[in-house]
């Protein structure tokens, strides 16, 4: 792990998104294990939840199931949260492990989302880099369908 003044720039991988919906429907998205399940994940993945507790310190728990049929067990911890504004999230792996850190910044077009990804070395990370980039990509997408019907849910 870095210290606090090293630079994260090598070990990174991030992204953004303009989304037209509030924070608040963005929050909800993350935050509501109901919303959370729909999209967390590459395109054509689903998931089962095992454990998830919305809080600092609380552990999120699932397993991701592949159109192929893998299985890929996630154990995570929610470092920080505040709500409407920024998620932070510890992916425990001894293998691969990262900091993600969720945001939402509210703009006159919707809402700006950033998704940012921290390795542990620079290793780690260039090895990963490209696949995450494109799984990161479809799980924005899904995020982007996903906060469409909440916030059509609540127009109506």
């Amino acid at each position: 792990m870095s210290t606090p003044d090293e630079s994260t720039h090598e070990r990174e991988v991030v992204h953004s998104r303009l989304i037209d919906a509030t924070p608040e429907s963005l929050f909800k998205a993350l935050s509501a294990p109901e919303h959370l399940t729909k999209w967390w994940g590459p395109k054509g993945f689903s998931s089962t939840f095992r454990r998830f507790d919305f809080r600092p310190g609380g552990e999120w728990s699932f397993v991701l199931h592949g159109p192929d049929g893998t299985d890929y067990p996630n154990e995570n911890i929610f470092v920080e949260i505040v709500p409407k504004q920024r998620t932070v999230i510890e992916h425990v792996s001894e293998s691969h492990h990262f900091l993600l850190t969720i945001t939402f910044e509210a703009v006159e077009a919707g809402t700006l989302v950033g998704w940012r990804q921290v390795f542990d070395t620079a290793e780690h990370r260039n090895q990963v880099a490209d696949v995450v980039r494109e799984a990161n990509e479809q799980n924005l997408d899904r995020l982007q369908a996903e906060v469409l019907n909440i916030e059509r849910s609540r127009d109506t």
